[in-house]
C-alpha cells in the first residue's frame, strides 16, 4: 500500500500563496460534486482527510496535502451552475496561475463520473490539459453506481472519447467500496517514481 502518511496542510486563494514546489505534484481536478474529497481520502486510507465543502462551487482554493514525499494537491471544482461570474473569473485565474508557474506537474487526475457523458466544461478542461500538455490520467468515479455488467463497455467509452485529448489512461473507480484504487494508486506511485529518477 503506497501514500501512508498524510497530512493536510492549508488552503490557497491566492497562487503568490502557494507553497515551495520542493518535490512531486499529484493534481486532482474536476467539477463540483464528482468525488474528488472521497476520493482523495479512499486513496490515502483516510476518512476525512479531505472534507466535502458544504457549498459546493463556492470555495475557490487550491487545497495542499503532505502525502509521502509528494504533494496531493487538490484544485477547486468547476462548473457549479450559482458560482457568480467573478466567482468563475477568480477560479480561471488561480488554475491559470497554477499550472503556468514552474512547479512539479507531476501528473494530474481528471474526474469524470462514470455514469453521464462528460460535460461541456468536462470536455473543456480536457481540451485545456491537452493544448497546455499537462500529463493526465481520468479517473471515472461513482463505479459503484453500476452494474457489473457495464463496468467494461463504460471504460471503453470513456477511453475512446479521453484519447484524443491526450489522456494517458482512464481509471474506472469509487470511493465507496474501492473499485480501482489499487490501479489509480500504482498509476500514481509509478509517476513520482519516474520523476524522482529523472532528479537523479
Amino acid at each position: 500500500m503506497i501514500f501512508n502518511k498524510a497530512d493536510f496542510i492549508a488552503s490557497y486563494g491566492i497562487s503568490s500563496q502557494l507553497p515551495e514546489s520542493d518535490r512531486p505534484e499529484l493534481s486532482f481536478s474536476g467539477r463540483s460534486n464528482v468525488g474528488k474529497s472521497s476520493l482523495i481520502n479512499k486513496l490515502c486510507s483516510r476518512k476525512n482527510l479531505a472534507r466535502v465543502s458544504s457549498t459546493p462551487g463556492k470555495t475557490a482554493t487550491i487545497n495542499f496535502y503532505a502525502v509521502d514525499d509528494c504533494y496531493f494537491v487538490d484544485l477547486p471544482g468547476y462548473g457549479y451552475a450559482k458560482v457568480s461570474n467573478a466567482d468563475r473569473e477568480r477560479w480561471d485565474d488561480l488554475i491559470n496561475s497554477y499550472f503556468e508557474a514552474p512547479r512539479h506537474h507531476t501528473l494530474l487526475v481528471q474526474l469524470l463520473d462514470c455514469r453521464h457523458a462528460p460535460s461541456a466544461d468536462d470536455l473543456q478542461m480536457l481540451r485545456y490539459l491537452h493544448y497546455h500538455r499537462i500529463p493526465y490520467v481520468v479517473a471515472l468515479t461513482k463505479a459503484d453506481k453500476l452494474k457489473k455488467s457495464q463496468l467494461a463497455s463504460t471504460l471503453e467509452q470513456f477511453e475512446d472519447i479521453c484519447r484524443p485529448y491526450g489522456c494517458q489512461k482512464v481509471v474506472l473507480t469509487s470511493g465507496e467500496n474501492g473499485y480501482g484504487i489499487p490501479e489509480l494508486q500504482a498509476v500514481l506511485n509509478a509517476a513520482v517514481a519516474a520523476e524522482d529518477q529523472e532528479a537523479e
